[in-house]
């Protein structure tokens, strides 16, 4: 089967099922493993699909949002150590910021007992963070529905008054460039501006945030720590190691 050929059958495969197994595309196209990966990267790198561990499956749209009860459903159990991972590099007296999202509300119980101020514009953050006594701030501003996220001119200008030791920002997708994306661009402003006012940013991500690219770019991996688990792809990890410090939690 020729390379345009094998390569239509995998997109078609993707838009029949949404996600195909390696081994499946083996089977359908008669071709080694080896060459239907070198496929996946190929198509990956035109946006015809996004890699995952042992498959592929189809991009999602950049301007689509997950809401809150999607993210927390998806990858509880490895958001949920790398949050203890970030939390343990929180120490005794940090101003921290806390993004709005799923990986950085599951970093609070891990805050517990610690001496710390927390800056967040995440509303579900707010009683979570109380519930364990942590001294907590929040910036104003408009409350997106399905993030439940505050943005807008307020929640920049409360920004504005606050430096922070470590600013801790959920994801939607990185980039094989290394961009840092998120769908909205209001959003994705709180975001880089809490990454400007942070001695260090640190992005959580799990792995399926990797290969993905949403519409508003808000950081650059080089200017980050990057948090992931070991459940990330070998050739996105092995692309963007050397373009920052990666943080791998094993699972």
């Amino acid at each position: 089967m020729l390379v345009v050929e094998r390569q239509k059958k995998i997109v078609s495969m993707l838009h029949e099922m949404e996600t195909v197994k390696i081994q499946d595309i083996i089977e359908v196209t008669g071709s080694s493993e080896s060459t239907v990966r070198r496929d996946l990267m190929e198509l990956e790198r035109a946006g015809k699909l996004k890699r995952l561990h042992g498959g592929a499956t189809l991009p999602q749209n950049k301007l689509v949002e997950p809401t809150m009860e999607e993210k927390t459903a998806k990858n509880r159990h490895e958001k949920r150590q790398i949050a203890k991972f970030a939390a343990e590099l929180v120490t005794e007296g940090d101003c921290i910021y806390l993004d709005a999202g799923t990986s950085t509300l599951e970093m609070i119980p891990f805050l517990k007992g610690k001496d710390v101020v927390v800056v967040t514009n995440g509303l579900m953050n707010i009683a979570a963070l109380l519930e364990i006594g942590i001294n907590t701030h929040v910036i104003g501003g408009y409350v997106k529905s399905g993030t439940s996220a505050f943005i807008g001119r307020s929640a920049i200008r409360s920004l504005e008054t606050y430096q922070f030791d470590k600013a801790f920002i959920g994801v939607n997708g990185i980039s094989l460039k290394g961009e840092c994306t998120t769908p909205d661009p209001e959003e994705a402003f709180i975001k880089e501006y809490a990454i400007e006012r942070a001695q260090q940013g640190i992005i959580l991500a799990d792995h399926t945030k990797f290969g993905e690219v949403s519409f508003s770019t808000f950081a650059q991996i080089r200017d980050c720590m990057i948090v992931t688990s070991n459940q990330i792809d070998k050739s996105y990890y092995e692309e963007l190691k050397g373009q920052t410090t990666l943080e791998v939690v094993s699972l």
